[in-house]
């Protein structure tokens, strides 16, 4: 026997939110209006079980959807560092010092920054890439993993 009020898409759509948030079918109910019976029909329409187990495992999944988006991103703001600093190699590079009998400022540009700060760079690129790489790891590329490694080794030296 059907409902005097048919069930709108934007109530089933209230009702999946209101589910992830961990309300009871009890308090869904009471916030749109329906019955208890109506919001678990409308709940095991969408998939959604108001089982404490199954609200479990479904919190436990987004929050590990939810980390696993978070490690993309400090993933990807690692790569951004690595390519950042690996531009710095080879530029102009501005050098300062305190100095004299003054104790006065002074700063003069270098060609290239001097190959410790080279080294020193490099270092900081191939360990931003390392931790992005195990945040979120390359698809099956080891050959340019490996090639970037060979790489990133020979401008520094091979260390």
């Amino acid at each position: 026997m059907g409902s005097a009020n048919p069930v709108t898409d934007a109530e089933r759509e209230r009702v999946r939110e209101l589910h992830a948030a961990g309300k009871g079918r009890n308090e869904i109910a009471a916030e749109l209006g329906r019955s208890g019976r109506t919001i678990s029909e409308i709940a095991k329409g969408l998939g959604l079980s108001f089982a404490r187990a199954a609200q479990v495992q479904q919190a436990t999944e987004i929050r590990q959807a939810d980390l696993a988006d978070r490690r993309a991103a400090l993933a990807q703001r690692l790569q951004d560092v690595a390519e950042r600093e690996l531009e710095k190699v080879n530029q102009p590079h501005v050098y300062f010092d305190w100095g004299g009998k003054d104790h006065d400022f002074d700063t003069h540009e270098a060609s290239e920054p001097t190959p410790s700060d080279k080294r020193a760079l490099l270092g900081v690129v191939a360990t931003a890439i390392d931790r992005s790489l195990k945040l979120s790891p390359a698809e099956q590329d080891t050959e340019g993993l490996a090639a970037v490694d060979a790489w990133l080794k020979g401008m520094m030296g091979g260390t």
